[in-house]
């Protein structure tokens, strides 16, 4: 799948569409989020400047802003932002894709970026893009935190909710040209080191 293709999708998906747990009840959704949250409060700083890829409605970004995170939600689907900024209008959020991201934050950089749920929908030439994108993101020494599968079988994604895997090899390859050292970790999502290339 392309981005365009699954930011359209996004963009016209029915808030039951993008998660399985709201198949459950509102309270689990946003319960899954608080919960992800938390996973990532282990490996990000407290009080860090964090920016949420791909936020969606909110269901992360809104519990880290909770857990006093200085969140900037970013999704290029202005229907999900708006559906966030109505459960916490507080959190700053941005439409834009990957290339929009550099003109938001201009030279600042994060302490800290993740992206759930995002590269696991994108074919490997737009996953590489993104990855990229907010590795350039990233000050050196923060943290990124990107659900990026590997598997013995990789393949890329065939619908906007499917999922695109990678072989190790490709992923330790693209580490080093980016300047992405792995971090140990008990999270279900890798884990990075923002640090200078060769």
């Amino acid at each position: 799948m392309t981005a365009e293709a699954v930011i359209r999708a996004w963009d016209h998906a029915e808030p039951e569409a993008i998660h399985p747990t709201r198949h459950v009840s509102e309270d689990a959704y946003w319960e899954s989020g608080k919960a992800q949250a938390d996973m990532l409060a282990s490996v990000i700083p407290d009080g860090a400047k964090v920016l949420d890829f791909g936020c969606g409605d909110g269901r992360v970004a809104v519990p880290m802003a909770g857990l006093g995170y200085d969140v900037t939600a970013i999704d290029a689907s202005q229907r999900m932002l708006d559906r966030l900024t109505e459960r916490a209008p507080d959190v700053t959020t941005v439409q834009a894709d990957a290339d929009g991201i550099a003109a938001h934050l201009g030279r600042r950089r994060m302490d800290a970026v993740y992206a759930l749920a995002v590269l696991i929908h994108h074919n490997w030439a737009d996953c590489l893009h993104i990855i990229g994108r907010l590795r350039a993101a990233t000050k050196l020494g923060g943290i990124l935190v990107l659900d990026w599968p590997v598997s013995e079988t990789p393949e890329e994604a065939d619908s906007w909710i499917g999922i695109t895997t990678w072989a190790r090899q490709q992923q330790d390859a693209i580490c080093a040209e980016l300047g992405l050292e792995p971090v140990e970790s008990e999270l279900p999502w890798g884990v990075y080191r923002a640090i200078k290339t060769n």
